[in-house]
């Protein structure tokens, strides 16, 4: 069997994490999101087709041919015209196939989710969501998709559309037959709601789908990796170093004495980690990082460097940033409420009472600086010292 992973978004609503590699390249614990679906896939899928914008070359150079035994091909998607006009720069790799699946590469997906839709045939994946009018909602009728709605203002059912479908060659017939939809593009959505018309879909069920529309969705992937990986130390630990629960420590890494761990947490290869510092639980840590402060509930990304007492909290940090001595993330509103941040210059309700910052790669602190919870630094900005960040800097 064959897979279709659509990568080639422009992936703005989750700037600044983005402007330097699209979205389904960002590193959590120790591999892309992408590499975490491919390995979702195995024993499932032969082989993959990624399509991905402009660029195919730098892409393709990253992740190779092969992966875990899956053959890897590339298709271009040269403008960024929809969702089915992505899988169209796909059809000559999947044409003649009995069936094929097709995901979402910004989203992550239960292994689970993805056998049981793939050993069926003609289907979806669907997941149970509180808030259905920010979602694609599907229609069913007797556990067969009827129809699909797109972010009703009034939906008839409350689960959401994962972006995972297992289709056939008459969806090709059904995209060239496709006019743009209201923002423009031609949507995957539009052709399926025409080819269930002929063909029935089933429809199955997941409860951990994560879509990852803002940059907060991040943290969510990571705990969702985190909860189900596997310890391990490869590197070497010093006396004194306290560590609970299932941590994995990489190779070459070294954690100097008085540091405290709670898993699960993941700490890369070449890393260096305090002495006396404290990682908190679901804390990913990247490859070649410079750890001595506080952490908890973050990402921080290959290369950044935080050699000094700081914390970071609910946060992703890019890479190659350093954060200076007395950085301070806030994370915490004094009233207790949700916390709201700025996407694309509207004002979105995150649904959270903890949240931190988003630093792109290559920024630098100043010394005791302190960012307001939800706010974005650019890649490559710096603050000054004792700066307080209480608007997103960009460009």
């Amino acid at each position: 069997m064959k897979c279709v992973i659509l990568c080639a978004g422009k992936s703005t609503r989750t700037y600044p994490l983005t402007l330097e590699r699209p979205k389904p390249f960002i590193s959590i614990a120790g591999k892309t999101l992408l590499e975490h679906n491919l390995d979702n896939l195995e024993g499932v899928v032969d082989e993959a087709v990624i399509v991905v914008g402009p660029g195919k070359d730098v892409i393709s150079n990253i992740l190779g041919e092969k992966y875990r035994g899956m053959r890897i091909n590339y298709a271009e998607q040269k403008e960024a015209k929809g969702t089915a006009h992505a899988l169209l720069q796909a059809e000559k790799f999947v044409k003649g196939e009995e069936k094929f699946l097709v995901l979402m590469g910004d989203n992550l997906y239960p292994k689970e989710g993805i056998k049981e839709c793939a050993s069926y045939g003609i289907s979806v994946l669907g997941q149970k969501v509180s808030n259905p009018e920010e979602y694609g909602i599907f229609v069913t009728e007797g556990g067969f998709l009827k129809d699909i709605e797109e972010k009703p203002s009034r939906p008839k059912s409350d689960l959401a559309n994962t972006g995972l479908y297992v289709l056939n060659d008459r969806i090709f017939e059904g995209i060239r037959n496709l006019r743009p939809s209201p923002r423009g593009e031609y949507e995957i959505t539009d052709a399926l709601r025409e080819m269930i018309k002929k063909i029935r879909a089933r429809c199955f069920y997941t409860k951990d789908w994560v879509s990852v529309v803002y940059p907060w969705h991040i943290l969510e992937v990571n705990r969702q990796i985190l909860s189900r990986m596997k310890g391990g130390i490869r590197g070497e630990v010093e006396k004194n170093v306290m560590i609970k629960g299932n941590v994995h420590i990489g190779k070459l890494t070294l954690v100097k004495s008085g540091t405290y761990i709670e898993g699960p947490a993941y700490i890369g290869d070449g890393c260096t980690i305090g002495p006396n510092a404290y990682i908190r639980a679901n804390t990913a840590i990247g490859n070649n990082v410079r750890f001595r402060g506080e952490v908890v509930n973050s990402v921080i990304m290959d290369g950044a460097t935080a050699k000094h007492f700081c914390y970071i909290g609910h946060s992703v940090i890019g890479e190659n940033v350093n954060i200076a001595a007395g950085t301070v993330t806030a994370d915490f509103r004094h009233d207790g409420k949700n916390h709201v941040t700025i996407i694309k210059g509207k004002k979105i309700d995150t649904g959270l009472r903890k949240l931190g910052a988003f630093i792109g790669d290559n920024v630098r602190t100043g010394i005791n600086t302190t960012i307001y919870p939800g706010r974005k630094i650019w890649p490559n900005f710096s603050t000054l010292p004792g700066e307080i960040v209480n608007r997103d800097k960009m460009r």
